[in-house]
């Protein structure tokens, strides 16, 4: 480490500082699915959002593309202990489709074109923490990594940001996602290393 200049040494404790622990840094973005990969073209693709009361609205690809974008960067956590630093998204926040939603949930479940569920508290995707992303560093997400579009909730392992999401449904109670019914913790706060159910 003697050759090493200081300013390398720097970075990588700042790097170090940025990274949970129990997680290792890669620069690969691994692929792992709870199932076979869904290929849902943008032309049929929706996003809904649906209040406790059963009302609901839905916006086409267009219309979410039309609605204000964002890019974010953030580091990202897998539950399987790696962490990908200074990843680059685009994407509407989920505070534009909550925005006007009259509700007294406490809760989201967010739903997938698999059939994938995962539940978060609403306070977690609101406050510009969260995003509907459809590119991932500077090109359209890959169906792969959840595209067209997916959550982005970097503050929690990122089996919260729930692939090929098609919407969000609002909810008084808890209701645990496919993960969180079978052992995962319900928070997954990866500083906390909230893995499983007993963390």
């Amino acid at each position: 480490m003697g050759d090493l200049s200081p300013g390398f040494r720097g970075k990588a404790r700042d790097l170090m500082a940025r990274l949970p622990p129990g997680q290792y840094p890669t620069e690969s973005f691994p692929v792992l699915s709870a199932g076979p990969t869904p290929h849902v073209p943008t032309d049929r693709w929706s996003f809904t959002v649906t209040a406790e009361t059963g009302e609901s609205r839905t916006w086409t690809w267009e219309e979410m593309m039309a609605l204000p974008q964002e890019e974010t960067t953030a580091d990202i956590h897998c539950v399987t202990r790696w962490s990908k630093f200074d990843t680059r998204w685009r994407g509407v926040p989920l505070d534009a489709f909550l925005d006007g939603v009259g509700t007294a949930a406490g809760f989201v479940l967010a739903e997938s074109f698999d059939g994938y569920t995962t539940n978060l508290p609403l306070e977690d995707v609101t406050g510009g923490k969260a995003w509907l992303a459809h590119s991932f560093d500077g090109y359209a997400l890959s169906p792969d990594h959840g595209g067209p579009a997916r959550l982005v909730i970097p503050h929690l392992y990122f089996w919260k940001s729930a692939k090929w999401v098609k919407g969000l449904v609002l909810t008084p109670e808890n209701e645990p996602g496919f993960w969180e019914s079978a052992g995962y913790h319900d928070y997954g706060d990866p500083w906390r290393e909230q893995r499983h159910r007993s963390d």
